[in-house]
């Protein structure tokens, strides 16, 4: 589920799936506001991460890495995590990261999360502004097409954190968005991601660069039904979903 940019993106997008193998005893994260994410040039924990570029994820042992690629321009937009819940058979939930360029002094989160609940609702979701672990977060109810054919609505929980010159935004799918046991490990996975902003000159809301995991190159797309997208406001919430 890719979310907001300064305009509509051009083209679909494929996942590449990677698989990543990491030990055990990866970082544990705090889950409570200042403590993470954190920014490459500051004090953090150190541990297995995944280098994507502007973002370091947490090597977490199981987890699947999907990268979102843009079809038209080849560019790495997001990158998304799946990980199982302990036992057998355990449901899967999923987060998705993406950084962007954001203002020296001011945060962005609050004004991205008023667009992006504005544009749910337009759109005929619901939407809540609630208190969570990184602060005001969002639990939505986005509209989907169920294969009898009607609107039926499967929950996101949007998360954010405004860091120095960069924004971090998650989105969390599966039974983690509605169950705060299954959320512990996604939530910890945002809590230890570290974000390399770099020194360019940007304006708020680039987004900043991806690239897949050790060099690897986007593999040919499988065929996919079709998914829902919502078309955001200018400059506002761009939201996708990817089954």
């Amino acid at each position: 589920m890719g979310l907001f940019s300064r305009g509509p993106r051009k083209g679909g997008a494929d996942e590449v799936e990677t698989e990543v193998e990491a030990r055990d005893g990866a970082p544990a994260g705090r889950g409570t506001p200042g403590g993470g994410p954190w920014d490459a040039d500051e004090p953090h924990p150190q541990g297995p991460r995944v280098d994507l570029g502007a973002i370091r994820l947490p090597a977490v042992q199981g987890m699947e890495l999907r990268m979102e690629v843009d079809k038209a321009t080849e560019v790495v937009s997001a990158a998304a995590l799946t990980l199982k819940a302990p036992g057998e058979g355990g449901v899967a939930s999923s987060l998705q990261v993406q950084a962007f360029a954001a203002p020296r002094t001011d945060g962005i989160w609050d004004e991205i999360r008023a667009e992006i609940a504005a544009s749910i609702t337009q759109q005929g979701g619901t939407v809540d502004d609630l208190p969570g672990p990184f602060g005001r977060e969002l639990l939505a109810r986005l509209p989907v097409r169920t294969p009898e054919g009607r609107t039926g609505h499967r929950p996101a929980r949007f998360i954010g954190t405004d860091g120095p010159r960069w924004f971090l935004r998650g989105v969390i799918t599966g039974a983690a968005a509605v169950d705060p046991q299954a959320a512990i490990p996604l939530e910890r996975v945002f809590g230890t991601i570290v974000v390399v902003r770099g020194q360019d000159p940007r304006a708020p809301r680039d987004l900043l660069a991806l690239h897949l995991p050790g060099g690897a190159t986007p593999a040919a797309p499988a065929a996919a039904p079709a998914t829902p997208r919502f078309a955001p406001p200018a400059r506002g919430p761009e939201i996708t979903e990817t089954r």
